[in-house]
C-alpha cells in the first residue's frame, strides 16, 4: 500500500510503500488486549506491603488472663481480629509480569500499525529534524498539521534538537523505532512514523 509522505512545514515529500504483513493486517482486539495487559503487568511496580502479625508494634504480653473473664480466650493484641493487629495474607512485594511468547508480541505491534493505517491515523513524515530544537516551532508545525495527542517514532536514534523541542509538548511522544511498543501507539490519536521508522520497523518486523 502507497502512503503519502509530507514534510513538517505540511509540503508533500512522494510517497512510501507500506508493507501489507505489517500494515496491512486486519487488527485483532484480542491479541491487542493480550499484548497490552503484558506491557502493563510488567510496568506495575509490585511494591505494595502490609505487616503481618510479627511485624506489628504491640507487646506479646497475653491481654488477660486465660478463664473467668467471660469473654474469649485471646493472647497479644497482635491478633488480625484486633484494631491495629497485624494483617492475616495481606499483600506482600512480587513481581506481576507474566510470560507472553514473542511471535505474539510481534504480532501485536503489526495489528497495532494496522489498526492506526486502518483508521487514518498514520502518518508519514519525511524526516523529524528542527536546526533549532525550538518547542515553539515544533509546536507550530503540530499545529499546522491538525496533530493532538501524537506518537511519533523515528528510526535508530532521534534527531537530539527534535527531542529537546518535543520534551516541553505534553501532548508527543517520541520513540526510536526499538522502543516502538503496543500500549504507546494505541493509547495516542496519531501515529506518525519517519521513513526511517518505516524501514526500521519493517527490518524488525519481518
Amino acid at each position: 500500500m502507497k502512503l503519502d509522505v509530507i514534510k513538517l512545514d505540511g509540503g508533500k515529500a512522494g510517497t512510501v510503500e507500506l508493507g501489507d504483513e505489517i500494515f496491512g493486517l486486519e487488527p485483532r482486539a484480542d491479541i491487542l488486549h493480550r499484548v497490552v495487559r503484558w506491557q502493563r503487568a510488567r510496568a506495575q511496580a509490585g511494591t505494595h506491603k502490609v505487616k503481618t502479625r510479627s511485624e506489628t508494634s504491640y507487646s506479646t504480653k497475653k491481654i488477660y488472663r486465660q478463664k473467668g473473664t467471660g469473654g474469649a480466650r485471646h493472647g497479644d493484641r497482635n491478633a488480625p481480629i484486633f484494631r491495629k493487629g497485624g494483617i492475616y495474607k495481606g499483600p506482600t512485594p512480587r513481581s506481576h509480569a507474566h510470560d507472553l511468547p514473542k511471535k505474539i508480541r510481534k504480532l501485536g505491534l503489526k495489528h497495532a500499525l494496522s489498526a492506526k493505517l486502518a483508521a487514518g491515523s498514520l502518518i508519514v513524515l519525511e524526516a523529524a529534524e528542527l536546526k533549532e530544537g525550538k518547542t515553539k516551532e515544533l509546536a507550530r508545525a503540530m499545529k499546522e498539521l491538525g496533530l493532538k495527542r501524537t506518537l511519533l517514532i523515528d528510526g535508530a536514534e532521534i534527531n537530539e534538537s527534535f527531542a529537546r523541542a518535543a520534551g516541553n509538548i505534553r501532548d508527543l511522544d517520541v520513540l526510536p523505532s526499538q522502543g516502538a511498543n503496543v500500549y504507546d501507539i494505541l493509547r495516542r490519536d496519531t501515529l506518525v512514523i519517519t521513513k526511517a521508522g518505516v524501514e526500521a520497523l519493517e527490518a524488525r518486523l519481518k
